[in-house]
């Protein structure tokens, strides 16, 4: 199974009122296991960064001047996604903004169904807890020491750690070896011998089984 884990970065908050998307992150899972492949791109947002933004990633006008349009690479971008399931944390907020790129550009928007927003089963799992990317590494003990600010290719790696613990941990060490090939980083459990022990049963507990196959026609087993 290919699932794509995507982050975005902005210029701010609502596509409606003329914020732009200037980065996109995406990382490829096949069967839950990140492969090598991934999309990233910084893009002019034909715009100027308010500070707002720039305070949260760090992405200033004058960095984003030279810079691809969506436009330029939204082929590159469709192909690499396809049709897989994209992951995404918050996804509401990340589906406006490229459904809202993709329709400047005359191309198909992004069917709601087709994506799995950790954001709701973090909520789902976790009730009452916060539930941001951040506290979710927190939780599962995932280095943030490299996240001075946000950043979508940055936020997809964690998002994919994330991902996988939130849908059921990280379970390596059950993958079936090839027949006859070691596993090094397999534990070796060592119990101590026991001598089995007998329950015979009590003269009580043979009375009441005699009278339960007196009341059987023909029994084919007695003590």
């Amino acid at each position: 199974m290919r699932e794509i884990i995507l982050d975005t970065e902005t210029t701010g908050l609502n596509p409606e009122t003329g914020d732009r998307i200037v980065e996109i992150g995406c990382i490829e899972l096949v069967n839950s296991i990140q492969t090598e492949r991934l999309f990233h791109a910084y893009l002019n947002p034909e715009r100027d960064m308010p500070v707002t933004a720039y305070e949260v990633h760090g992405l200033s006008t004058e960095f984003l001047a030279d810079k691809p349009l969506f436009g330029d690479l939204v082929e590159d971008f469709l192909e690499f996604i396809a049709d897989d399931r994209l992951v995404i944390h918050n996804a509401e907020f990340d589906i406006r903004f490229l459904n809202a790129e993709l329709a400047r550009v005359d191309r198909p928007v992004i069917q709601r169904h087709r994506v799995f927003d950790t954001l709701e089963l973090a909520r789902r799992k976790f009730p009452g807890e916060r539930a941001s990317l951040d506290a979710l590494c927190r939780r599962f003990g995932i280095d943030l020491s490299s996240r001075e600010k946000h950043g979508a290719l940055l936020d997809a790696e964690l998002l994919s750690l994330v991902y996988i613990e939130l849908t059921g941990g990280r379970q390596g060490g059950l993958a079936l070896a090839p027949q006859g090939a070691a596993r090094e980083d397999t534990a070796r459990i060592t119990r101590e011998f026991r001598e089995p022990r007998a329950f015979p049963p009590s003269a009580e507990e043979r009375r009441q089984h005699d009278e339960m196959l007196d009341r059987i026609t023909d029994p084919l087993w007695r003590l």
